[in-house]
C-alpha cells in the first residue's frame, strides 16, 4: 500500500510519492534534522517479505554505501519501520535518461560527454568489486546543471575484491549462480542471456547498448518478442550505427561496436579506459569520415596463423644481411628496407605489409656497424615501383632490400630479393609459398637456421632476443601490427585507433612487450593533441612504458617514452636524462630518443648539446617531420631566430601541409617583430588544421604582440568560450594575457596549467613566449614549482 504523505519512516517525513518501479516505490521527504529533502526508495509490501527480495534490496543499499562518486547516486542511510524496509538517498532534480530519449536521439558530443559520466560511475563501482548487471536508460539520471548519476543497483553483485591486471584493468569473478538470468532484455550482455557469470565486461556490454540508444534513438537488438529480443543479442549485429544516426563519426561506431562485442574479451576490459576514450572522441572538432570496418573490427582474409611469419621474416632479415657480409668480406655496411609491397591490393591489409617492413627495419637498426635507412626515408617510396638502383643511390646505401606479400585463400606467398646497388646484381633472393598450418614449424626451422649463420655477426644476448618471438599470439600480433598502422599517420583519429588496438592486443597477451611501448608511445604522442590534460594522459604513457620495461628492459622505445613521461609530467628532470642516454645507449639508431634528449637539452638551457643532439636524430631520419619541427623549435627556444627560420623553411618545403611547421615559423616570427609574416603564417596554420585551438590561440597571441589588443582579445573570449565544451591549453591562455600585460590573468591561467601539469610546462625556463611574465615573484614561484632553476 503506497505511503501517504505525512506519514513517518524514522526520523524522515514523506512529502511526495516520486515514483516506482519492479523493486521499489521511490518518495520525497523531509530530514528535519539537517533540514534537507532526501528520496527514500521503499521495498513494497508484497516483497518485504520475500527473503530474496529483501536480500537484493540491502545488497543495494550496502553497495551504493561503499562508493562515493560525483556520478553513482549516494545514499545516506538504511532502515526499517515495523514491516518496511526503506534505504535514504541524495534527491535528484531533472529527469531519466530515458525521458530524454522518449523526445529524440541526442547529438553524439552530448551522448559521449554523457557517456563518459557513466563509464566513470562505472569505473569506480568496479574498482569496489561491483557489478550494476542493470544499466539501462531508465537507471540513469540527467540532473538540469548536466550532472549524471547511476541509479539501482538493485541486481548488482559485490564480490570479494577485484583483480587488478598489469594494465591495471578490473577483473571480477562474478558470483551469480549458473543458469540464473537476471537484467533486462535488450540491455543484458549475451553472458547474462545463457544465465553465466557476468563481470565488469558485462556492465560494458549494456553500456553499449545504452550509447547505441543515445546516437540513434533506437534500441539495437529490439524485436517483436522477448524470446527473439534475448536470441539477437547472442547471434546478430545491430543494425549499422553511421547510416541510422547520421553525422556520426567512426570512431563512435568503432567504439560502440566494440563495447557490444559478443565475447567479453573483445570489448573493453575497463570502464576506465572506456572513459578515456569517450573524452578523447568528443575533443575531436571535425568529424572522421573514414568508413568503419565491419563489426568494428579489421576485416582482411588472411588466416590467424599466417601472422606469425612476421617474425620468422625479420630474423630472416638479420641472417640475409649476416650472410651477405660473410660472402662480400664485410663490405656491405648500408641497407635500406623498402616498403614490402601489398600485391593482394586489399588496403585492409596494408598493416600487413607495412608492419613487416617497419620490424625488419627496427631489428636491422640494432645490429652493430651496420646503417639501416629510416622508416621515413624509404616510405616516400611506399605506392611506387621503386628501381632498387636508383633508390640506392638515392638513399645513399650499398643494398636495398624489396618484399613482396601476396594473400591466396589459406595461402601466405611472400617473396624477397636483396640488390647490392654498387654491383647492380641480385645476391640473394627467396620465395615463401607455404599452407598456413605448416608456419610454426617453418618459424622455428628458420630461426634455428638463423642461428647458426649469425653466429659471428651477434653476440649471445643478441642471437637469443633474435630469436625469441615478442609474442606467440598471432591475433596479438595481428592487432599490435595494425595499432603500429594506425599511430604512424600521425594524426589524431589514427592515434586513438592505435590505442584500441594496442589494447585489444594486450588483452590476448597481456605479457606483449612491445604492445605496452606501443600504447606508451601513442599517449605520449596524444598529449601533443591538447584533446585532454596532461595530467589524464602522460600517467598512462608511463604505466605504459614501465609495464614493457618489466617484462623486457632492453626496449629503447620504452624507455625513451618513460623518459618523456618523466620530463613533461613528472618534472623528474635527472630521471628523464637517464631513460633518454639508456635508450640511446640500447638502440643507438631510434631517431625518436635523440629527438626528445634534444627537446630536453633544450628545456635545461643546453643549446649546443640540444642541436647536435637534435642534428643526430635528423642525420637517422632526415625526412621525419616531428624531428624537422624539433630542430627548428629548439633553435627558438635558444634564441637562435634566423636559423629557427631557415629550417621551418625547409620542413615546410618538405611537406607545405605540415601545420606544425607553420604554427612555429609564425610563432617565430610573431617574437621577432615582424607582425605580416606572423599573421601570414598563422593563418596558414589555422586553415590547414580547420581551426584547431592552438593555432588559434597562436594567433591571438601574435595579435597581442603586434599591439591588435581589440582582435586579441576577442579570438580570447572565443577560445574560453569553447574551452567550455572541449579542452583548451590553459597555458596559452597564459601567454596571452601576458602579451595583452595583464600579468594577474595570466597567473591565474598559468596555476591552472601547473595544476593540469602542462606539458608545455616542461619549456618555461626557455620559451620566449613567457619573457613578458619573467620579471614577476610569481614566475620564479613557477619555475620553483617545476624544480628549475631562474
Amino acid at each position: 500500500m503506497p505511503l501517504i504523505p505525512g506519514t513517518r519512516l524514522g526520523p524522515y517525513e514523506i512529502v511526495a510519492p516520486l515514483g516506482a518501479g519492479g523493486m521499489g516505490e521511490v518518495y520525497r521527504a523531509k530530514d528535519p534534522r539537517l533540514d534537507r529533502e532526501v528520496a527514500i526508495k521503499v521495498l513494497p509490501e508484497h516483497l518485504a517479505s520475500d527473503p530474496v527480495a529483501l536480500a537484493r534490496f540491502e545488497r543495494e543499499a550496502k553497495a551504493v554505501a561503499a562508493l562515493s562518486h560525483p556520478n553513482i547516486l549516494a545514499i545516506h542511510d538504511f532502515g526499517r519501520e515495523e514491516n518496511i524496509c526503506y534505504a535514504v538517498t541524495e534527491l535528484l532534480e531533472g529527469e531519466s535518461l530515458r525521458g530524454r530519449l522518449v523526445l529524440s536521439a541526442l547529438a553524439w558530443r552530448k551522448a559521449a560527454e554523457i557517456g563518459a559520466a557513466i563509464a566513470d560511475g562505472l569505473a569506480a563501482a568496479h574498482a569496489k568489486g561491483i557489478v550494476h548487471r542493470d544499466l539501462k536508460p531508465e537507471n540513469i539520471f540527467v540532473l538540469p546543471d548536466g550532472r549524471v548519476k547511476i541509479l539501482d543497483f538493485g541486481l548488482a553483485r559485490v564480490n570479494p575484491a577485484p583483480q587488478i591486471d598489469e594494465g591495471n584493468n578490473v577483473t571480477l569473478a562474478a558470483r551469480t549462480d549458473p543458469g540464473i538470468v537476471m537484467g533486462t532484455v535488450g540491455y543484458m550482455s549475451p553472458e547474462q542471456v545463457r544465465g553465466e557469470t557476468a563481470d565488469a565486461r558485462s556492465d560494458i556490454f549494456s553500456f553499449g547498448c545504452v550509447l547505441y540508444e543515445m546516437v540513434s534513438g533506437r534500441r539495437p537488438f529490439a524485436r517483436n518478442s522477448t524470446a527473439d529480443t534475448m536470441a539477437a543479442v547472442l547471434k546478430e549485429e545491430p543494425p549499422d550505427l553511421v547510416s541510422s544516426a547520421g553525422n556520426l563519426p567512426s570512431d563512435v561506431d568503432r567504439l560502440v561496436t566494440r563495447c557490444m562485442q559478443k565475447r567479453p574479451g573483445e570489448r573493453f576490459q575497463s570502464a576506465q579506459d572506456l572513459a578515456f576514450a569517450l573524452r578523447s572522441i568528443s575533443s575531436v572538432s571535425q568529424l572522421s569520415r573514414t568508413p568503419a570496418p565491419a563489426h568494428g573490427r579489421f576485416q582482411v582474409a588472411v588466416p590467424r596463423r599466417a601472422l606469425i611469419v612476421a617474425i620468422p621474416l625479420l630474423v630472416l632479415a638479420v641472417a640475409l644481411v649476416a650472410y651477405l657480409r660473410w660472402m662480400g668480406g664485410g663490405r656491405i655496411d648500408s641497407l635500406a628496407v623498402m616498403p614490402f609491397v601489398n600485391v593482394t591490393g586489399d588496403p585492409n591489409a596494408e598493416y600487413l605489409s607495412d608492419g613487416i617492413t617497419e620490424a625488419i627495419i627496427s631489428n636491422l637498426s640494432r645490429i652493430p656497424n651496420l646503417e639501416v635507412a629510416s622508416r621515413s626515408t624509404v616510405f616516400r617510396y611506399k605506392g611506387k615501383e621503386a628501381d632498387p638502383m636508383k633508390a640506392g643511390a638515392d638513399l645513399r646505401v650499398r643494398a636495398v632490400l624489396l618484399g613482396r606479400v601476396t594473400i591466396r585463400g589459406d595461402s601466405l606467398a611472400i617473396s624477397t630479393e636483396l640488390v647490392d646497388t654498387a654491383k647492380s646484381r641480385q645476391i640473394w633472393g627467396e620465395q615463401y609459398n607455404r599452407p598456413v598450418a605448416d608456419v610454426l614449424t617453418i618459424q622455428a626451422d628458420i630461426s634455428r637456421e638463423i642461428s647458426d649463420k649469425l653466429r659471428l655477426e651477434l653476440s649471445g644476448e643478441e642471437k637469443t632476443r633474435m630469436a625469441r618471438p615478442q609474442t606467440g599470439n598471432s591475433e596479438a600480433y595481428k592487432l599490435y601490427l595494425q595499432g603500429r598502422f594506425q599511430w604512424n599517420k600521425r594524426t589524431l583519429e589514427g592515434m586513438q585507433l592505435s590505442i584500441d588496438l594496442f589494447q585489444q592486443a594486450l588483452a590476448k597477451d597481456a605479457r606483449f612487450a612491445l604492445a605496452h611501448a606501443g600504447l606508451a608511445d601513442a599517449f605520449a604522442l596524444l598529449a601533443d593533441y591538447n584533446v585532454l590534460p596532461a595530467k589524464e594522459v602522460m600517467p598512462r604513457a608511463k604505466t605504459a612504458a614501465l609495464q614493457a620495461l618489466q617484462i623486457d628492459n632492453s626496449l629503447a622505445e620504452a624507455h625513451a617514452s618513460l623518459g618523456w613521461a618523466r620530463l613533461t609530467h613528472d618534472w623528474a628532470w635527472p630521471d628523464a636524462e637517464k631513460e633518454f642516454k639508456r635508450a640511446i645507449e640500447l638502440n643507438p639508431a631510434y631517431a625518436t630518443a635523440h629527438q626528445w634528449y634534444g627537446e630536453y637539452l633544450a628545456m635545461m638551457g643546453r643549446p649546443d648539446e640540444s642541436i647536435a643532439a637534435l642534428r643526430r636524430a635528423l642525420e637517422l631520419e632526415p625526412v621525419s617531420m616531428p624531428i624537422n619541427r624539433a630542430l627548428a623549435s629548439a633553435q627558438y627556444h635558444t634564441r637562435r631566430y634566423d636559423a629557427a627560420i631557415e629550417q621551418c623553411r625547409r620542413t615546410i618545403q618538405l611537406e607545405p601541409g605540415f601545420v606544425g611547421a607553420h604554427l612555429l615559423l609564425g610563432r617565430v616570427y610573431a617574437v621577432k617583430g615582424q607582425h605580416a609574416e606572423a599573421g601570414a603564417e598563422l593563418q596558414k596554420a589555422l586553415d590547414l588544421s580547420e581551426g584547431n585551438s592552438n593555432e588559434l590561440a597562436a594567433q591571438a597571441h601574435a595579435q597581442a604582440l603586434a599591439g591588435r589588443s581589440a582582435e586579441a582579445r576577442k579570438v580570447l573570449a572565443e577560445l574560453k568560450e569553447r574551452g567550455k565544451q572541449t579542452y583548451v591549453q590553459p597555458v596559452w591562455l597564459a601567454v596571452i594575457h601576458g602579451a595583452l600585460g595583464e600579468p594577474d590573468q595570466a597567473f591565474e591561467w598559468l596555476n591552472q596549467g601547473l595544476e593540469h601539469r602542462s606539458g608545455w610546462l616542461a619549456y618555461l625556463k626557455v620559451d620566449p613566449a613567457f619573457d613578458p611574465l619573467r620579471p614577476h615573484p610569481r614566475f620564479r614561484q613557477a619555475l620553483q614549482r617545476l624544480g628549475l632553476p631562474d
